[in-house]
């Protein structure tokens, strides 16, 4: 199949942790390339840490990457995100890629207690704080949110000089954002139409910045449902039959993604174990 060409992964995190564990398991046995975790603080739902719940991951695999989708860098202080990220990358063996992001939801800013004003320019100080950390045996930092005295925080990340570090969000700014202070971008079910011009948009702005476009990861939530009957060439990207699915996922390796995890959010009363099972086994990169 030609999506082989392209990062493969799947979001398994609206299933009970049990089910969690054992999609994790077989989700690596068929070849994927990734396990991804979102991230809220308030929602509607049971929705799991997602540091942790990769860190459950990194136990019941051994090969498989586990990335956050996006992780809410805004609502933490860098200096314990970075002690848990650390953790979670030695305990994987190196297998942590970091997706970042600012959120939409005010009421969850105010839940922690950080303004949702500047939110922006905090997320910045964060990604220059977070690579400190990570990077310097001894670290001292003061921003306009943060300030971290003199110390050491270990452990450091197994990778180096750092875990790749993706940002989620929209717009030129968030473009901007991901590949001068990052590795590069992390959408959410980006529509096909859309996919080319936002692949070109952050590889002209890498060039612009001196980074080779080239090095940079393009990775994108895919949404699916799977359906009895064709939809046809306008369907909804990812919504359709299996055949025509395959057919998405070749088009976005072609605009240019980097990697596309699959995600069954809209299968009608939420996925089943055994639906998830069977989907992921037939679209397998090596089926």
């Amino acid at each position: 199949m030609a999506h082989q060409a392209i990062g493969f992964g799947a979001f398994l995190s609206m299933h009970p942790p049990e089910e969690q564990w054992a999609l994790a398991r077989r989700v690596e046995e068929l070849g994927y390339d990734s396990l991804w975790t979102g991230d809220h603080v308030s929602f509607h739902g049971p929705i799991y840490e997602s540091l942790t719940l990769l860190a459950s991951y990194a136990s019941v695999t051994r090969r498989v990457r586990l990335g956050t989708a996006v992780y809410l860098l805004a609502l933490r202080h860098p200096t314990i995100a970075a002690k848990i990220t650390s953790t979670l990358d030695v305990l994987s063996g190196g297998r942590l890629d970091v997706g970042l992001g600012l959120g939409w939801s005010e009421d969850e800013y105010e839940a922690v207690g950080v303004p949702y004003k500047a939110r922006g320019r905090r997320g910045d100080e964060f990604l220059r704080c977070l690579d400190m950390i990570w990077t310097q045996d001894v670290i001292e930092f003061h921003g306009e949110f943060y300030h971290v005295p003199r110390c050491r925080v270990e452990p450091k990340p197994v990778q180096k000089p750092r875990p790749p570090i993706t940002i989620g969000g929209y717009g030129s700014t968030v473009v901007k954002r991901a590949v001068e202070l990052a590795d590069g971008f992390n959408g959410g079910n980006v529509p096909m139409a859309s996919v080319a011009p936002l692949v070109r948009e952050v590889r002209e702005a890498a060039a612009a910045h001196g980074k080779d476009p080239a090095r940079l990861h393009i990775v994108c939530r895919g949404s699916y449902r799977v359906l009895d009957t064709p939809q046809g060439p306008d369907r909804r990207p990812l919504w359709g039959t299996l055949d025509e699915i395959r057919e998405d996922i070749d088009r976005y390796a072609a605009a240019g993604l980097t990697e596309l995890f699959l995600e069954g959010n809209f299968t009608p009363g939420g996925p089943s174990l055994e639906q998830t099972l069977e989907v992921m086994t037939r679209l397998a990169p090596a089926g």
